[in-house]
């Protein structure tokens, strides 16, 4: 619960005056801790992109870099609200893995009927996923038993089945295009695509690969709608503050801040239109982002798992029910690792066999 009070009403004299540049320069150094991670991350990019000669902002690459990471930011989004809750989940690679290998079973292996269409699999896999989730949380949540113990024994448990249901880790597929399609497929064009440069036709008569520039103009305008978006909501959250009586960041900063963040957007964007538009994961995670974004800052379920994290006897002497939170944060952790499993068996088109430790395997 913040305590943050509003600030005197500045008279105009020249002490107030003094404290502009203070404000400016406290400002600077708020966002510059806030945001330090994703300068670090531009910096860490634009030295590859300057030691791969130019290879790493391509737009192949960059829809392969989404493609093969896009599971890990799933997850981590259910992580998120684990870690802020005070727990741990150690299991969630183990339960990823469990879910793809049995996605593939139920697609591939056993005569199911209905149950082998692959939207059916994935409704029945986060089902899977939310009562495993449920299952750790309930020894969790009403029995004190430290998550770190639960869900170690989770992983070995469920890294243990995925081997049996794969028979010691044997391929399973082909798996079908549309399942497919989660992780490796693109958005359709619906608006139409914008030729810019033709391409190159060679003397055969056929078309070179590579050659001229057409865009895909529905992931330009769903790029042009998020940055409109991202700079609206901004300048809105700015003047409430302002609006309320709080301190809020000089307006050049909000605005170079806005600027550079739009600039990146649509140079990704630009790129990921040149190539073949936005992979379908990539417009799941925007979705997935924006739920978890607006559930942690809007809705109350978002401060009691705050609340929660910090204090949980005061959280529960305060009337917050922690068990019941604490249950739900691990069943939403346990769908998006199903989520997980999922998007990384569409991307390999076999299950992942989970990793065996050292311990194991002597």
């Amino acid at each position: 619960m913040s305590t943050e009070s509003a600030p005197a009403p500045q008279s105009g004299t020249a002490e107030d005056v003094k404290h502009g540049p203070r404000i400016a320069v406290s400002a600077l150094t708020t966002n510059l801790r806030e945001y330090g991670l994703i300068i670090a991350l531009i910096v860490i990019m634009l030295f590859f992109q300057y030691t791969t000669s130019g290879t790493l902002f391509k737009p192949v690459n960059l829809s392969n870099l989404v493609q093969q990471n896009s599971f890990i930011i799933v997850m981590a989004l259910g992580m998120l609200l684990v870690i802020v809750a005070g727990y741990i989940d150690l299991s969630v690679g183990s339960v990823a893995g469990f879910i793809g290998a049995l996605a593939a079973m139920m697609m591939v292996i056993w005569p199911l009927g209905i149950f082998s269409n692959p939207l059916v699999v994935s409704i029945v896999c986060l089902i899977v996923g939310a009562l495993i989730g449920a299952a750790q949380g309930y020894w969790i949540a009403y029995h004190r038993i430290p998550s770190f113990i639960v869900t170690l024994a989770g992983m070995l448990i469920f890294r243990g089945i995925c081997q049996a249901l794969l028979g010691g880790g044997s391929s399973v597929g082909p798996l079908p295009d549309s399942f497919k399609a989660l992780s490796s497929g693109f958005i359709p064009d619906v608006v139409g695509p914008l030729t810019l440069i033709p391409p190159t036709v060679n003397a055969a008569g056929k078309t070179i690969v590579g050659s001229g520039l057409t865009l895909h103009m529905t992931t330009i305008v769903l790029g042009l709608v998020a940055v409109l978006a991202y700079a609206y909501f901004g300048l809105r959250a700015r003047r409430k503050r302002e609006r309320h009586g709080y301190e809020a960041e000089p307006f050049p900063l909000f605005v170079i801040k806005t600027l550079v963040g739009s600039a990146l957007a649509l140079f990704l964007v630009f790129q990921f239109a040149s190539y073949r538009g936005l992979p379908v994961v990539l417009l799941v995670m925007g979705v997935l982002i924006s739920m978890f974004v607006f559930v942690t800052k809007r809705m109350t379920i978002g401060r009691r798992i705050y609340a929660m994290g910090g204090n949980a006897k005061a959280a529960q002497l305060s009337g917050i029910n922690t068990e019941r939170l604490t249950l739900l944060v691990f069943i939403n952790m346990g769908v998006l690792s199903a989520l997980g499993g999922l998007i990384i068996a569409a991307r390999s088109a076999r299950p992942c066999r989970p990793p065996v430790s050292a311990a194991s395997s002597t």
